[in-house]
């Protein structure tokens, strides 16, 4: 899992689009990566923004907290800065649980992570 061990040093996955979940249980990182993007919807009206979500995982594929923003740039006020953190806050917890194959659920449960939540430019 060379790649797990890539996104875990440097601690960040990206989002891409939305669409279905999976059905199986989650096999990599890069999975479950996929899996939370499907879960994103960024706010209409807010672009160029992004918020950054530290979490960690348990085994069963909830997570062991609520996320904590670590970094933060919303264009506009502070209405639609606290839409946009909670729209990502809200799309990470709504994503859960996820289902990890054993592998992934033994090598990520309690890894701290953060996820950027972008909007389009």
């Amino acid at each position: 899992m060379q790649f797990l061990a890539a996104c875990a040093m440097a601690g960040v996955l990206f989002l891409l689009q939305p669409s279905r979940l999976l059905a199986e249980p989650l096999r990599s990182l890069g999975e479950v990566n996929d899996a939370l993007g499907r879960c994103w919807t960024p706010p209409v009206g807010i672009k160029n923004s992004f918020v950054t979500l530290k979490f960690a995982f348990r085994a069963n594929g909830t997570l062991m907290g609520p996320p904590q923003p670590t970094a933060i740039r919303v264009t506009g006020d502070e209405a639609q800065r606290k839409a946009f953190v909670a729209a990502a806050s809200s799309a990470l917890e709504g994503c859960m649980p996820l289902e990890f194959s054993e592998a992934v659920a033994e090598e990520i449960a309690g890894v701290v992570f953060t996820l950027q939540f972008n909007s389009a430019e």
